[in-house]
């Protein structure tokens, strides 16, 4: 027992902690602390927490948000947006009788490449038919779309996060039907540019370097 006890103080004791932050477009926040032998090991961990303890914000305790450690240096680990969304009990609660409840999601590319999967939510105050339910998916996206391509990821990311895109898209939506709310209830990152270097290098190398019909690659998937 006294060996085995050893081993593990001595596990505990050869680690290091790294703060985590939150990135620049979300006021480089610490969101943890945490321990490893090899810093290599916590790139790509993901860290989950609430937009409330980034904000300080009390309206919205009811969103969660997952960053992504995208690099670190000294005891510092940065990351990158992943996506966020919308509390199971908070989603519920905006759903009232009598009234219609829209779905649309939709993939968008913003100004420099980052791909994002959106989710959006319209609460109606009254029942709609089929033929506005198709008009208030087509608005989602027309104005999704429109806003990630005059963006670049960290302004699309704050404006689907912090509410302003649902402001943008209620707006233009509530020409079709009496709205209540509308609503980012979750978003993704499923792909961001490819590093410079490797796309400069695809730039350079000639048709004859590279098997015919084989195009380089410009986009990475995030797991």
């Amino acid at each position: 027992m006294s060996r085995k006890a050893k081993k593990v103080r001595d596990k505990w004791r050869s680690k290091k902690w790294f703060s985590v932050f939150s990135p620049p477009y979300f006021g480089e926040v610490e969101l943890a602390t945490v321990p490893t032998t090899d810093p290599s090991g916590i790139l790509g961990k993901t860290i989950e927490t609430t937009l409330y303890d980034v904000t300080k914000d009390f309206s919205h305790q009811n969103i969660g948000i997952v960053f992504q450690v995208s690099g670190v240096e000294g005891n510092r680990a940065d990351t990158i947006f992943k996506g966020h969304e919308y509390a199971r009990d908070y989603l519920r609660s905006l759903i009232r009788r009598g009234g219609s409840r829209v779905d649309g999601i939709f993939d968008v590319v913003t100004k420099e490449g980052y791909k994002v999967r959106l989710s959006v939510i319209a609460c109606a105050l009254r029942r709609v038919n089929a033929t506005q339910s198709n008009a208030l998916r087509f608005t989602m996206k027309r104005v999704a779309e429109e806003k990630a391509l005059s963006l670049t990821f960290d302004q699309f990311v704050q404006e689907a996060v912090l509410g302003k895109l649902a402001s943008d898209i209620y707006n233009e939506a509530k020409r079709v039907a009496p709205l209540r709310h509308v609503g980012i209830r979750k978003s993704k990152l499923i792909a961001q540019p490819s590093p410079p270097q490797v796309e400069a290098k695809a730039k350079l190398e000639s048709p004859a370097e590279k098997p015919e019909g084989e195009k380089p690659e410009s986009m990475t998937t995030m797991q």
